[in-house]
């Protein structure tokens, strides 16, 4: 048996947590590749759970789009029974102080400046050239200006970055 709208077979949808649960509802209404999920998070409460989805596109999400999503994803929610009582959901953007967590989102940001801090802490800064499927170049700010002093361009491996954020000039 195959679960509604998906093409998910029914022992595994009874193995999967809420959590991923949700993700898959919500694959299914961004199957065009328009908006992407960024992270989903539940946060249990006996109360009032709360369910917290990002989603982004290439573009950029408008308010009107996330509301969209929000009534779509809570129906199936709902017909799916999946939380038995009174939850809140939050459908929005990552923001531009959320850090970059996907070859898609690097890719969304060429152009600009990131802060980029490796996992055994050490920090550079610079913007960023390319993006592929592995990892990202970045052209690497020069701190102290020397006649003699160019650039460098550094390519990092996602599986080496502990935190990358987008540098945001006024």
């Amino acid at each position: 048996m195959i679960i509604e709208g998906s093409q998910i077979p029914l022992f595994c949808w009874q193995k999967m947590n809420v959590k991923e649960k949700i993700i898959a509802l919500l694959s299914t209404l961004l199957e065009d590749d328009t908006f992407f999920i960024v992270e989903v998070q539940v946060s249990p409460s006996k109360i009032r759970p709360k369910v917290t989805v990002l989603i982004d596109s290439d573009a950029g999400i408008s308010i009107d789009e996330c509301a969209e999503i929000s009534r779509k994803l809570d129906d199936l929610i709902e017909a799916e029974e999946l939380i038995p009582h009174a939850y809140t959901l939050e459908v929005s953007s990552p923001g531009v102080d959320y850090p970059l967590a996907m070859p898609r989102q690097f890719r969304k940001n060429i152009g600009r400046t990131l802060r980029i801090v490796l996992k055994d802490g050490i920090e550079k800064k610079g913007q960023l050239q390319s993006a592929t499927e592995e990892g990202f170049m970045l052209l690497e700010e020069v701190k102290k200006k020397k006649k003699d002093q160019l650039p460098v361009e550094l390519f990092f491996a996602y599986a080496d970055i502990s935190k990358v954020e987008v540098q945001i000039k006024f």
